[in-house]
């Protein structure tokens, strides 16, 4: 079995029990529920060794917690990756984030915008993951009441104790199998956990991000892709 589809299984087994109070009403698991799409992509573009891993944070409502895949913009897994299976739904469910796989219509703006990049500079999928990958330090979603999405930060400190650790180690592990020579956070909380994993696990890559693309941040709704690209020059990753 692919090392990555182990240590993934893993991580989604060491989650799978952990509870949230509020204000976390809701918790999606897309390991589990998506569980065939993801493995889909561990299997076709996750081959060792990388020389770039882009990280990001945790799954978007129209994202990987709708396709499985980090960034998982329906279009750009469907149509550029050729990655399309169904997919099943979370225990709990709340009736405005309903799972609709592969037939959610909303587009997912942080995906888009970095899958769109990837595929406007390699053309293929194939071409990019030759050296590259990209994935998500935590594979849950967490949601108000309202629906509203919750960013790890807003988790109280003890009970993202265990989150925290089961992703560490498994973003060490990945790194570990990968041997990248460049590990890019898309954002500053993804840099930073690249940098502990780093660390801890004796890895001597060049650590740096990339501005994240999602429509929240000003900066990246006045250009992202040339502003990535810049960055990504800077540092001597392309």
């Amino acid at each position: 079995m692919n090392e990555l589809l182990e240590s993934a299984q893993r991580l989604a087994k060491a989650l799978r029990p952990l509870e949230f109070s509020p204000p976390v009403a809701y918790v999606y698991r897309p390991l589990d529920y998506a569980w065939e799409a993801h493995r889909l992509y561990l299997e076709r573009f996750g081959k060792c060794p990388k020389r770039v891993v882009f990280l990001g944070m945790n799954p978007g409502p129209f994202g990987m917690a709708q396709t499985g895949v980090p960034f998982g913009e329906v279009a750009a897994v469907r149509d550029w990756m050729k990655i399309q299976t169904p997919i099943g739904k979370p225990a709990h469910e709340h009736p405005k984030r309903p799972i609709e796989g592969f037939e959610c219509k909303r587009s997912e703006v942080s995906g888009r915008r970095l899958w769109g990049l990837f595929a406007e500079r390699f053309g293929t999928a194939e071409s990019f993951f030759k050296d590259h990958f990209v994935l998500n330090y935590c594979p849950l979603v967490w949601m108000r009441e309202t629906g509203a999405n919750l960013t790890p930060d807003k988790i109280s400190a003890a009970e993202m104790a265990p989150v925290e650790a089961a992703c560490l180690r498994h973003l060490q592990e990945v790194i570990g199998k990968l041997q990248p020579s460049y590990l890019i956070g898309v954002g500053g909380f993804a840099e930073d956990r690249l940098r502990r994993a780093a660390e801890a696990g004796g890895c001597s890559a060049v650590v740096g991000r990339i501005l994240h693309p999602s429509p929240a941040s000003p900066a990246a709704n006045r250009g992202w892709a040339e502003a990535a690209s810049r960055q990504l020059a800077e540092l001597g990753v392309w």
